[in-house]
């Protein structure tokens, strides 16, 4: 801290001037410890307070000198002095304030429109179904199914499980509200519930978190109430190599290709559901036969294009961007091929499987090749689950195409399903219109 003082008045400030060859200098005043008049360059004044506070040097500026009186800015330097002595924060302080002035003004704002600003601000970090999910949160509802409507159903639109939630002001959003809202949610519907309380978890913590918003929340909303969930049973839904040669007739026999070919290629690349759906035209690499997928782990991965799926791929048409299109889903690629595939397991007698087991399945027959596990969950997309694997495998794309193959034709072998020779018939450009 520099050690000029002088005695501070109007014109004796008016008369100070920046040291040549300095980026600032600081004029201290003889009566006020701490308190002292900044000036740079550019002859711009401003009243400051500086003092050590936990070890470091804290300086604060209090205002302009053509704005602040000097005994307002003395007072006011005094004052900070204060609580720095007892401990606090000035910084922090006036952050609280302009927090709880924000709340007053905020207050009674719907849990419904602090949502829209959560989403509007977390959206570019989230994927494609990830968004979806926030969005089905808290649709208004209403209108008729028109297709697709299950036994049991009702033939309204139902409106989002949040809804009902976030419909109240934010701050009334407390534990016990719920808790309540919880407890008549899971007896409808537990693992739509067991969503909406993560992403409402989430989203506390979110709002906690911002300025304006946190001293609205009750931040304690969500805590322990997962124990009010019913308890999560694994699913271990498979296809054994002696089912292989049934399922694979089954969907074959689907009249919609577009259906047929995502579920085979579902299984012979053991991808999640949305990762594959969502696949685009540009992802994939005719040249030199791999796909880009859009992980939800790592971003993205290049998996290799194995013949049997790169002839699946070959007969399907270029209707839009993406790779299985749908001419009536709003996100133009198919979003509901469950009911299909259920269809043609029922038809041939096999047990349900969810789109889930086809992913398991594929790891799963993955190993009556004896290939490495490492090797086959980086082809799924599986977090790396060892130091090794994390930090010291870094297996290039013919390596995984070498085991892919040799898993895809155990699998096609099983079907009875002769495996096309590789490069024996590359994709093609199939005409759009």
């Amino acid at each position: 801290m520099a050690t000029t003082k002088i005695g501070f008045t109007a014109p004796k400030i008016s008369a100070l001037e920046c040291e040549p060859g300095k980026s600032q200098t600081i004029y201290w005043d003889s009566r006020t410890p701490n308190f002292g008049v900044r000036i740079t360059p550019t002859g711009n004044k401003a009243f400051i307070f500086e003092t050590s506070f936990n070890d470091k040097t804290l300086r604060i500026t209090i205002g302009d000198v053509n704005i602040w009186a000097i005994d307002k800015a003395q007072s006011e330097a005094r004052r900070l002095k204060v609580l720095t002595d007892q401990g606090i924060d000035p910084r922090e302080q006036k952050a609280d304030l302009k927090a709880k002035t924000m709340a007053r003004k905020l207050k009674g704002i719907q849990g419904l429109e602090v949502w829209k600003d959560y989403i509007a601000d977390r959206k570019d970090q989230w994927g494609e179904r990830h968004l979806f999910d926030h969005n089905d949160m808290v649709k208004v509802g209403g209108g008729k199914f028109t297709r697709g409507l299950r036994p049991g159903q009702p033939k309204i639109r139902q409106p989002g499980i949040l809804v009902s939630l976030l419909s109240l002001p934010i701050n009334e959003i407390t534990r016990d509200k719920v808790a309540l809202w919880l407890k008549k949610e899971v007896l409808k519907r537990p693992t739509r519930a067991r969503l909406a309380l993560s992403l409402l978890k989430a989203f506390i913590t979110w709002a906690s978190d911002q300025p304006k918003y946190k001293a609205l929340v009750d931040v304690n909303a969500c805590d322990r109430l997962t124990r009010e969930l019913p308890s999560k049973q694994a699913k271990d839904d498979c296809l054994q190599k002696e089912q292989l040669s049934l399922w694979f007739d089954g969907v074959r026999q689907i009249n919609n290709p577009v259906i047929s070919y995502y579920l085979q290629i579902l299984l012979l690349t053991g991808a999640r559901r949305n990762e594959l759906s969502t696949l685009k035209w540009v992802d994939v690499d005719t040249q030199w036969h791999t796909a880009l997928i859009r992980d939800k782990v790592e971003g993205n991965r290049k998996i290799p294009l194995t013949p049997y799926v790169e002839l699946l791929l070959n007969n399907l048409k270029r209707v839009n961007k993406y790779v299985f299109p749908s001419p009536t889903a709003k996100s133009k690629h198919i979003t509901e091929p469950r009911i299909a595939h259920k269809q043609a397991m029922e038809t041939k007698g096999l047990p349900p499987l969810t789109l889930q087991g086809l992913r398991r399945s594929f790891g799963t027959l993955a190993e009556w090749t004896e290939c490495p596990a490492g090797i086959s969950a980086q082809i799924m997309g599986h977090k790396p689950s060892a130091l090794v694997e994390k930090h010291y495998r870094k297996r290039p794309i013919d390596l995984l195409r070498q085991w892919h193959i040799k898993i895809e034709k155990f699998i096609l072998d099983e079907a009875g399903i002769p495996q096309p020779k590789e490069g024996a018939k590359r994709l093609r450009v199939v005409n759009t219109k």
